[in-house]
């Protein structure tokens, strides 16, 4: 059993921005809503406040969120939602990590 070379290459080609496994929880997250608050986020994750704020840069950073702060009656409210660019990022992302595990079951079973 032996997996081919054209496999590890394209592991070495994902997004590492959104592969890291707390950015990818908050990707798959916003992928399936509209926008969600930061404590939804944070609950849902299990994540820190400080945790989750660094990751949310990261992806701010990168262009895949959005986040737009407020006030809801004198209390901060933080609220993310998916850019257009990190839509089309993430549905590269599990596109590419289909294509791989699909290349490699094949590698297995031959």
């Amino acid at each position: 059993m032996q997996m081919g070379n054209d496999n590890l290459k394209d592991i070495s080609e994902i997004d590492k921005t959104i592969h890291e496994p707390s950015r990818l929880m908050i990707m798959s997250l916003l992928y399936v809503v509209e926008s969600a608050d930061f404590l939804f986020i944070m609950r849902q994750t299990g994540m820190t406040w400080g945790n989750l704020s660094s990751h949310m840069s990261k992806l701010e950073g990168a262009g895949y969120i959005k986040v737009e702060k407020e006030f809801l009656e004198r209390k901060p409210h933080t609220v993310l939602m998916l850019t257009d660019n990190g839509r089309k990022a993430f549905e590269e992302y599990r596109s590419m990590m289909q294509g791989i595990l699909e290349n490699m079951n094949k590698d297995i079973n031959q």
